[in-house]
């Protein structure tokens, strides 16, 4: 069964500022955490009700709980944390992990 950790920035004073240093180096740190299956980044193109707002989601996807459990405990994994801090990522995002209630076959209509 794979889980997610999600990271949902807000948006920043400087989207332009925030895309350099987040595609520039946190991105390439990220993927180099051990057991990440994928990394899947969206930028909202149009946020429809809600506050704050909200301009990049990212989806980090581990083949297992215990892979992500391992990655967390991993140099790379604290070396993204650094970075994020570093140039002001921390503040804009929150974070959290989910996987599908149904162990990963999704909802059925």
């Amino acid at each position: 069964m794979t889980v997610s950790y999600f990271a949902i920035y807000r948006t920043p004073d400087d989207p332009a500022e925030f895309e350099r240093n987040y595609f520039g180096t946190h991105v390439p740190l990220i993927e180099k955490v051990p057991g990440l299956v994928e990394n899947r980044v969206h930028r909202v193109t149009r946020q429809f009700v809600g506050e704050p707002t909200y301009h990049l989601v990212a989806e980090l996807v581990f083949e297992s709980p215990e892979a992500m459990k391992r990655a967390f405990a991993s140099e790379e994994w604290r070396a993204s944390g650094e970075n994020l801090q570093a140039w002001g990522g921390m503040d804009l995002v929150t974070m959290f992990s989910a996987a599908p209630p149904d162990g990963g076959a999704g909802t059925q209509a």
